[in-house]
């Protein structure tokens, strides 16, 4: 008999360890309901017994929008100390709102050879049509595939596999929510398993973080109509020790904005010009070199501040910080 694999299942809360109110709540479970142990999550699928051994593990049981980067190298730190030969892959439940960012940051920094696998869910366990028990087991199944080893860190949604790299939350309450816009997803997991259509490259480029690193401020300024310095002097104020320009597409911001970040990246001040439009790169055109400014490539806003976080940490520069957005 061949043995099951051994899949680590890490909860971190959200959407799909909650119970609402009744089986029609999809929108005030996260104030009304419930939280659910991740033991009785893996009890309420009780396929997953036919896929792996599950051993389940508690991390944080909070929703998405409470996740900061503390707890990053928190759960990071817990993935290397478990994650043994034993371990075929490890699958982390976690809210939605805020799952792209936890799961790039465990792109760049965590360098195993078994996958990590994001799961989460638009509905909760307790909704008509919940898309939790679904979306954990398809999970589990990538999780404990062969085919997934030494792909790094992925998201399991709505039957589809994506890369951390390049997934974005794009809705609201559909379950479709997740996307790689530019590139495409990675695979499926269907009912007669799980199919891989791309590969991509992972090499954790900050595999090396030491643990008890301290992440520096980097705050998001996103442009609109109109836009003044206000908000970027508010954040300078705060002790940031990075910008991420969310900026008219493609990449640009106001003539006030522009200025302010002209004067800051002349000190030597980083800047990372991205765009809040969905899709496409930001290129380092004449403008971005001659300002020492830094191009976010197709990097959005959010995971642009995550690298942007780690280069600082790491005490690069602003053209080796360059050189990693260019290489991500």
């Amino acid at each position: 008999m061949v043995k099951a694999a051994r899949v680590l299942v890490v909860n971190c809360g959200g959407t799909i360890a909650s119970l609402g109110t009744s089986s029609v709540d999809v929108l005030d479970y996260p104030d009304e309901g419930r939280k659910l142990s991740v033991e009785d999550i893996v009890a309420r699928v009780p396929e997953l017994a036919a896929v792996a051994e599950i051993e389940p593990m508690t991390f944080r049981n909070i929703s998405s929008t409470a996740i900061t980067p503390t707890d990053w190298l928190d759960l990071r730190r817990l993935i290397q100390d478990r994650c043994g030969p034993d371990i075929a892959g490890v699958v982390i439940l976690h809210g939605t709102g805020t799952l792209e960012e936890t799961a790039f940051f465990l792109h760049l920094t965590l360098s195993l050879e078994q996958p990590v696998i994001f799961v989460g869910a638009q509905r909760p366990l307790s909704a008509v049509s919940s898309d939790g028990p679904m979306n954990l087991l398809n999970a589990v199944r990538v999780a404990a595939s062969p085919a997934a080893r030494g792909r790094g860190v992925m998201v399991v949604m709505n039957d589809e596999v994506h890369a951390a790299r390049d997934v974005v939350k794009i809705s609201n309450y559909r379950v479709q929510a997740f996307r790689s816009l530019d590139y495409g997803m990675l695979g499926q997991v269907d009912g007669d398993g799980v199919h891989f259509a791309r590969g991509v490259s992972h090499t954790a480029p900050f595999a090396t973080l030491p643990v008890d690193v301290a992440l520096p401020r980097v705050d998001i300024l996103y442009a609109y109509a109109g836009a003044d310095d206000v908000f970027i002097a508010a954040a300078i104020a705060a002790g940031a020790r990075g910008l991420v320009s969310a900026g008219f597409a493609p990449g640009l911001t106001t003539p006030a904005a522009a200025s302010a970040y002209e004067k800051l990246s002349a000190q030597g001040f980083p800047v990372v010009l991205c765009s809040r439009a969905a899709t496409g790169r930001v290129a380092r055109r004449r403008y971005v070199a001659a300002n020492n400014m830094i191009a976010g490539a197709d990097l959005s806003p959010q995971k642009a501040r995550i690298l942007l976080m780690l280069c600082l940490a790491q005490g690069l520069g602003v053209a080796d910080i360059q050189a990693a957005f260019a290489a991500v």
